[in-house]
């Protein structure tokens, strides 16, 4: 039984609205009379963890007649119970111990999306017991619920941890702040193992904020492990029973760079880069559309390159004409034949067929006029900014190792937006070891008369020169003084980078991702991974017991810095080429587009002192 992420949180969240109830009225389809009229109260964090797994329609099925923000103003409702689902945080159980002392609800179903640090629920406990002595009463149930991340479909999830790149690689970072972000990251990850109910098997690379968050994360899963009965305590005999644990492997993005920053020409990278898919949802000027597995031509189409989709989306159009016209001819509209009643019943069934085939045709129809307007603002933003151009040039570099110098410096200096020319030439530095001088000189000419800036290049380029020179500096007895600095200069992550280097060219369509992830699951001796580090929190601290290294069946690859829809698809290639089966759920710090990576990397390059000016727009 593989792994399912987004209906072990599913079931987490319906059992939460059902107030605890382990056994729930109708299987967990919907309430009891006793429960048909409740209050959802949730704070932004929670809101987005909710939102790609429940729709309106289900909070209605589920009891939930109002949902509303803790952060708003709200009236009472003394006769209804509120389901509370917030981070625990102390402005939030402040305004908790606010609602109740109030009297805003009839009772309090206080649900934390994680666990609740000790200090904060006594805060919410001394709030209650100086409150109105009906106030403590009133809190039904307080519990940690370990659901504090974004379920965007069954194999990819996000801890919604924005910019954790530039916090992990700011030159001016505290090490409290890193040590920060870093627990924050292994406490997320701690929520997605606790919802699978699993222990996994942990690999990584050697330095940088993969071990830091490794460490951790092990810390973490090795302490909660020593209570008994504890999360995992339930699922432990099933996995023992399979002997079957999955492994974790944690990346930093600097592992492979240009992932994050390349054009992509398949459907759904593009509406995500292009068009801003957020949260499974998509805006575009006239229209609000949800785009998730309940859309079957999403489903399908959503990896083919977009020509073909545009394809796809004609040929599915002629064939609902098609079937509208059928319809029409089996009830005699337009056929110009007299009725004589001798075939009533034949008639009539071909009508109540009619009527039948209606619903199935109109919602046919709502998918093929969702998908032509947003291939359509597709077009106009491909044909805008010659993004094909973009993804034919890019793919040369990265896969061919080819690049033709006039269309790269027409393609910098023609259309197509800042952002988009800067990661064309980010591109090519990533895509060459040496590129030529006189090449790199044309092509940082053609940038500045584009009036683009140059900091997220010059930040890239000045990693490069890092990792030649750490290179050179490693076959020596000592090391120099410039990799001191650099230390210094890029944080905790510069090992990663110059792990990396070798993995920054991808064979093929394959990415250096899916390569080491099917080397780490595989188990067997890879020169690539021979050196990664091995956690298994369930092996005693000390001695040889940690020295699980597979095969297996099931993996969480997760990327610290933020991860991207081309990764996913790449992992989800491995999954269905590999015999036998393999599963993957792919997770990262936040999903970013290529423009909104790229704006990271020069802000890093401000910071660092590179560059210069700010001509980009941020993206909003």
């Amino acid at each position: 039984m593989a792994l399912s992420l987004r209906r072990k949180q599913l079931d987490v969240i319906v059992r939460m609205l059902h107030l605890n109830q382990q056994q729930l009225p109708n299987g967990g389809e919907g309430q009891g009379e006793e429960e048909a009229y409740k209050l959802l109260v949730m704070d932004p964090p929670c809101v987005s963890l909710l939102s790609p797994v429940l729709k309106v329609g289900d909070l209605r099925r589920h009891g939930v007649t109002l949902t509303l923000g803790i952060d708003r103003p709200r009236q009472a409702v003394p006769d209804a119970p509120a389901v509370y689902l917030v981070r625990p945080t102390p402005s939030n159980v402040d305004r908790i111990a606010a609602d109740a002392a109030a009297g805003l609800y009839a009772s309090f179903h206080v649900n934390f999306s994680t666990s609740v640090p000790r200090p904060v629920l006594e805060r919410l406990a001394t709030a209650c017991a100086a409150a109105p002595p009906a106030c403590a009463g009133r809190v039904a149930r307080v519990a940690d619920q370990y659901i504090d991340f974004v379920c965007l479909e069954e194999g990819l999830f996000s801890l919604a941890q924005p910019r954790a790149y530039v916090a992990l690689n700011d030159p001016a970072a505290a090490d409290a702040d890193i040590t920060s972000l870093v627990d924050a990251v292994a406490l997320g990850l701690f929520c997605v193992f606790a919802t699978l109910g699993v222990v996994p098997v942990i690999r990584c690379a050697r330095g940088g904020p993969a071990e830091m968050v490794a460490a951790a994360l092990d810390a973490r899963l090795r302490d909660h492990l020593l209570a008994k009965p504890n999360l995992f305590t339930e699922a432990a005999s099933a996995t023992v029973a399979s002997f079957q644990r999955p492994v974790l492997c944690l990346f930093d993005r600097n592992f492979e760079l240009s992932v994050g920053v390349q054009h992509d020409w398949s459907y759904r990278p593009l509406v995500h880069d292009v068009l801003g898919l957020k949260l499974n949802k998509l805006k575009l000027p006239a229209e609000k559309y949800e785009l998730d597995d309940s859309d079957k031509f999403w489903v399908t189409n959503s990896w083919s390159p977009f020509p073909k989709v545009a394809e796809e989306i004609e040929a599915q159009l002629a064939k609902y004409k098609q079937d509208v016209d059928e319809v029409n001819q089996r009830t005699g509209g337009g056929s110009g034949v007299e009725f004589d009643g001798t075939d009533l019943i034949g008639n009539t069934r071909h009508l109540m067929n009619a009527v039948n085939s209606l619903p199935e045709l109109t919602e046919r129809k709502k998918i093929i006029d969702k998908h032509t307007n947003i291939a359509t603002a597709l077009l106009g933003h491909i044909k805008e900014r010659s993004l094909d151009g973009y993804c034919d040039c890019e793919n040369d570099m990265l896969v061919n190792g080819t690049v033709d110098r006039n269309t790269l410096l027409s393609l910098l200096r023609g259309k197509g937006t800042k952002e988009d020319k800067l990661r064309l030439a980010v591109t090519y530095l990533l895509s060459f070891e040496t590129p030529p001088s006189s090449e790199l000189e044309q092509l940082e000419a053609a940038l500045r008369e584009s009036e683009v800036d140059m900091s997220a290049f010059q930040y890239v380029k000045r990693i490069k020169a890092l990792n030649t020179q750490f290179a050179a500096a490693s076959g020596t007895t000592t090391k120099s003084n410039i990799v001191d600095w650099a230390e210094k200069l890029y944080g905790q992550s510069l090992g990663a980078v110059t792990a990396g280097v070798k993995n920054l060219l991808s064979d093929g369509r394959q990415l250096a991702l899916t390569r080491t992830v099917e080397a780490l699951m595989e188990g067997k001796p890879n020169p690539e991974v021979d050196d990664y580090l091995l956690f298994d929190p369930r092996a005693p601290r000390s001695g040889t017991g940690g020295q699980f290294k597979g095969p297996f069946r099931e993996a969480v690859v997760f990327m610290i810095g933020g991860g991207n829809y081309i990764e996913y698809r790449s992992l989800m290639e491995l999954e269905q080429r590999t015999q036998p089966s393999k599963h993957v759920i792919y997770g990262a710090t936040e999903i970013l587009s290529g423009a909104e990576f790229i704006h990271q990397l020069a802000e890093l390059g401000q910071k660092a002192g590179l560059g210069g000016g700010s001509s980009n727009t941020p993206p909003d």
